[in-house]
């Protein structure tokens, strides 16, 4: 799998890169995960928010004037990010790209709204992240969405009568779209046998493996990122039949680093894939060089995330926080990587997701799953 060109800065919490002078620039902040458990995950966003700033950049910026992107680490942890945010709001950027993991964004969301800082998460899939306020906006579909299409595919495509689910205790995200997913699948008429809990830096999954693989349900749902894919393998070598199923937080090549690549069979709801044909994705993947070695979504919703402020920021005519989250508010149809991008009442756009399916290790595009 190939690995990320972004490496892990120092713990200072504050760093600022691609340094523009300050009377020629547009200060935004990136607020991701630069050191600890997310940090690996995370520098997929970060390039694709890069490739997006350095574009602009050569372009001539935004209406003449340069982006000068700085980057806060938030530490893997709500804590740190509520820090970040406190720190770009004392620096005065105009709006916040970021971060990506929903309990990351609440954090920073709450500085954001509290500071009038327009802030656009690439991939923040719980609801209660724009809810916190108007100026909170997203790159990516909900987990209302996504834990819906995913219950309805394994109740109606893969037949799935029973789900095991594992959650992950100290993730919003997890906690969310078991929840969403457990819903939608026992109104579908599905059962939950047993939900199995965790947490993010456990190392040892023995006694829920063995629960799990007890139970013989039929499908086994892991809401959870990077680690997921060491429950899955470890799970798969246990002996068990169920098929596993997964959210978004499977599309990145980290995932299949940590055991995902070892899966006889699987399958997992994402943002976008290589294979969707729409003019601005094909022209992505050959400036990049974008394949499906790097099956990750993060790249191109980071890149989206920079592009959609970009042309908010330009068509605002202006660097007033307040014109540029009203613009942002009013983006129809934006031609993004990812797809068109129109954002409703709540800040969040309407989407399709991509269903994604792993055949002896390896992701394969299967179809697209619309609203």
């Amino acid at each position: 799998m190939k690995k990320s060109s972004f490496i892990p800065f120092s713990l200072s919490i504050f760093l600022l890169v691609l340094p523009v002078h300050a009377e020629e620039a547009i200060d935004i902040a990136a607020i991701y995960a630069l050191t600890g458990a997310a940090a690996e995950a995370n520098a997929y966003a970060l390039r694709g928010v890069r490739y997006a700033v350095d574009e602009l950049n050569k372009q001539g910026g935004i209406s003449g004037k340069k982006i000068n992107l700085r980057m806060f680490d938030n530490q893997s942890t709500p804590i740190g990010s509520t820090l970040a945010a406190n720190q770009a709001a004392v620096a005065k950027v105009v709006a916040i790209v970021g971060p990506d993991w929903s309990s990351h964004s609440i954090a920073v969301a709450r500085v954001a709204q509290n500071s009038g800082i327009p802030m656009i998460s690439s991939l923040s899939t719980n609801p209660e992240v724009t809810k916190i306020g108007d100026y909170i906006f997203r790159i990516c579909f909900t987990d209302d969405f996504q834990g819906e299409v995913i219950a309805r595919f394994a109740r109606h495509d893969l037949k799935a009568g029973t789900a095991a689910i594992f959650v992950d205790v100290t993730s919003d995200y997890s906690l969310k779209l078991s929840e969403i997913f457990r819903r939608n699948f026992e109104q579908m008429g599905g059962r939950v046998l047993l939900e199995l809990e965790y947490k993010l830096k456990q190392r040892l999954f023995d006694e829920e493996i063995k629960n799990a693989v007890k139970a013989n349900a039929d499908v086994i749902f892991i809401p959870g990122h990077d680690e997921s894919g060491l429950i899955a393998k470890k799970t798969q070598d246990a002996g068990t039949s169920s098929i596993f199923i997964g959210g978004d937080g499977w599309s990145t090549p980290v995932f299949f680093k940590k055991g995902g690549s070892e899966l006889r069979r699987g399958y997992y709801s994402t943002h976008w894939s290589v294979l969707l044909d729409n003019e601005q994705s094909q022209a992505f993947i050959k400036k990049y060089k974008i394949n499906s070695q790097d099956p990750d979504d993060n790249i191109a919703l980071g890149y989206d995330a920079m592009m959609v402020l970009a042309d908010a920021i330009k068509r605002s005519g202006s660097l007033d926080r307040k014109s540029i989250r009203d613009a942002i508010a009013n983006t129809r149809s934006f031609k993004g990587v990812t797809g068109a991008i129109s954002f409703n009442a709540d800040g969040d756009p309407i989407k399709s997701a991509v269903l994604m399916e792993i055949r002896n290790g390896q992701p394969h595009y299967l179809k697209t799953l619309k609203p």
